[in-house]
């Protein structure tokens, strides 16, 4: 069997990847064979793996799908693609949290600020210099969507309370909590534990400065309730959020997220 773009085919002996490409991708300009760009006279092997690309044409919505499946197996891809998460604050933290369940092709996300993007974020949050003054909701769907067209987008830009939390969240499978506001970290953790018994939650606590890696940890505090960070690290002079370890803490949310939709870990009720 060989492997065309992520999609199995019975091997037959003496084929190009040109050839091949001109059955089943005919438009294809780039040819890669096991990862590398190859010219179309490539005699391809048993199990290799090609793939058929046109310079500058986006994939289609079946073809990403297909893309993923076969990067996460079928089974795995499917619930991450039925799933449907919060992400409130969409700075350092949110804003590569989101990064990254769209890459993998996360069905839904409700993202949640009233913030625009400031010159004085751009050293750890992920926009750009033209996107200054964007509301960051309106800026982050747009660097999302460039990410995965595929992805559902509800953009809240207004200003949370605790009694507004359960109105607009009570539906998602996980709320991931990246808020700098310590006010608003308690306040959504006790909305969670006291209107929102079916949703898990994944909130943060401590990752300014450059401290040890590996003091950025994830506490189940009870079952679907984890907590990412060092739980100490505050930001203050000489000590700033940089997005080395904010990155790191963003990155342990979005792996619990994804574990407790893939029933990893215990969810609630």
């Amino acid at each position: 069997m060989i492997s065309l773009n992520e999609q199995e085919y019975p091997f037959s002996p003496g084929h190009t990847i040109g050839a091949l490409a001109a059955i089943h991708k005919p438009s294809a300009d780039i040819f890669i064979l096991n990862g590398f760009p190859v010219p179309p006279d490539t005699v391809v092997q048993d199990g290799d793996s090609c793939s058929f690309i046109q310079k500058g044409i986006v994939p289609t919505d079946k073809e990403r799908d297909a893309l993923l499946s076969a990067r996460h197996t079928p089974g795995i891809q499917k619930k991450i693609r039925s799933s449907t998460i919060a992400i409130l604050g969409l700075g350092g933290l949110g804003s590569a949290v989101a990064g990254a369940m769209a890459k993998i092709g996360i069905g839904k996300m409700l993202l949640s600020d009233y913030d625009v993007v400031e010159p004085s974020n751009l050293n750890r949050q992920h926009y750009f210099v033209d996107q200054i003054g964007m509301l960051k909701t309106e800026a982050l769907e747009e660097n999302l969507l460039r990410m995965n067209p595929s992805i559902s987008l509800e953009l809240i830009n207004e200003y949370l309370t605790e009694a507004r939390l359960p109105q607009l969240f009570s539906d998602v499978d996980v709320l991931i909590e990246c808020f700098d506001d310590p006010v608003m970290k308690a306040a959504t953790l006790r909305s969670i534990l006291n209107t929102m018994d079916r949703v898990s939650y994944v909130g943060s606590s401590g990752m300014a400065g450059f401290g040890d890696n590996n003091t950025i940890v994830t506490t189940m505090v009870r079952p679907g309730i984890f907590i990412v960070g060092d739980k100490t690290s505050e930001a203050c002079p000489g000590m700033g959020l940089m997005a080395p370890r904010v990155g790191i803490a963003a990155h342990h949310q979005a792996n619990q997220a994804l574990r407790i939709l893939l029933g990893t870990e215990q969810k609630r009720n």
